[in-house]
């Protein structure tokens, strides 16, 4: 008998009235609030303006969404294309299956477009973001414990997860709560990022850089625990290899970005130093200055011209009347 465990809940949604209440989808909608309330207070702190992480998370939240289930679905194929698979439950995004890569990867090329629009360096965005990225990922783990599923091997441990749904080839029984590692896991992170952003003064994408190697290091050994199936390469999980991978890449972009560009952006927000609608006023106030000086040389050419012409009238009014007199 089990002194300790932690239990599964008995189902994932909850109807509320006619509509449902899907646990994963709740937790993966508290963590994009947290991470756009983070990013906001960390972009503010840079000399940003309220509001524009939002206004960027916009762009960057469905390409998160879309490229996370593509890399699930990609890298999952036969749980929806395999003999006696309906492809339709590819698209049913509320039972599970997100992978990280592929809504960081999709994200940033959202995050690109919406921070092109706005001219607003992407390096700068992503570090305001990244600690709130991190934090976003350990709420939406929640989701996995609600669904049942990505749990560790079997285990006695008092923080044991009691796994009760036979469903889809499950096994009721006690295993590691790999979720809840990978939870805490990136709640660490996020305090790091905070904490080394603070203490080293990070710029030009390294404090996104740090996030992404560290988390790469937690979710390697998480990786290793969890026994749902996967594809493996020389022994190894499909996501241990893009954790390593993914870990080389951020660690030489944080060296080379440190030697090439060292300390911080001092503006990450053209006009941000101004307040609201002065940028504008300021562009009109320009233009109207250009336009006075323009009208300025006019009239000045205007008046040259004219006693240019005035000059030459007397002229030749002088040489009218000397001519009679040297007849006369």
């Amino acid at each position: 008998m089990e002194i300790a465990y932690i239990p599964s809940p008995s189902r994932g949604v909850l109807q509320l009235g006619p509509i449902p209440l899907r646990g994963y989808a709740f937790c993966i909608i508290l963590g994009v609030f947290a991470a756009v309330w983070l990013g906001n207070k960390r972009w503010l702190a840079r000399g940003g303006r309220p509001g524009t992480v939002a206004d960027i998370a916009v762009w960057a939240v469905p390409f998160g969404l879309v490229g996370g289930r593509l890399y699930h679905v990609i890298t999952d194929y036969e749980l929806y294309f395999s003999e006696g698979r309906d492809w339709v439950d590819a698209f049913k995004i509320w039972e599970g299956g997100l992978g990280i890569w592929g809504a960081i990867a999709l994200g940033a090329l959202g995050a690109w477009i919406g921070c092109r629009r706005r001219g607003i360096p992407l390096p700068a965005w992503a570090d305001a973001l990244a600690p709130g990225i991190a934090l976003a990922q350990a709420c939406g783990r929640w989701g996995n414990w609600f669904n049942q599923e990505l749990y560790g091997r079997e285990t006695t441990v008092p923080w044991a997860l009691h796994i009760t749904s036979s469903t889809d080839g499950r096994v009721p029984g006690y295993y590691h709560p790999t979720f809840l590692y990978e939870s805490l896991w990136c709640v660490g992170v996020a305090l790091l990022v905070i904490w080394a952003d603070r203490r080293f003064t990070l710029g030009h994408g390294r404090a996104f850089a740090l996030y992404v190697a560290t988390y790469c290091v937690g979710r390697f050994w998480i990786e290793y625990l969890r026994v749902d199936d996967a594809h493996h390469i020389l022994g190894l999980r499909l996501n241990n290899w893009t954790a390593l991978v993914v870990f080389i890449l951020a660690v030489v972009y944080f060296v080379l970005s440190a030697k090439k560009r060292p300390g911080r952006e001092e503006v990450v927000e053209p006009g941000a130093d101004l307040p609201d609608g002065s940028a504008s006023d300021a562009a009109e106030g320009d233009k109207g200055l250009e336009g006075d000086a323009e009208s300025a040389e006019v009239k000045a050419e205007a008046g040259a011209e004219g006693e240019s012409r005035a000059d030459s009238d007397e002229k030749s009014e002088g040489r009218a009347e000397a001519e009679p007199t040297k007849k006369s």
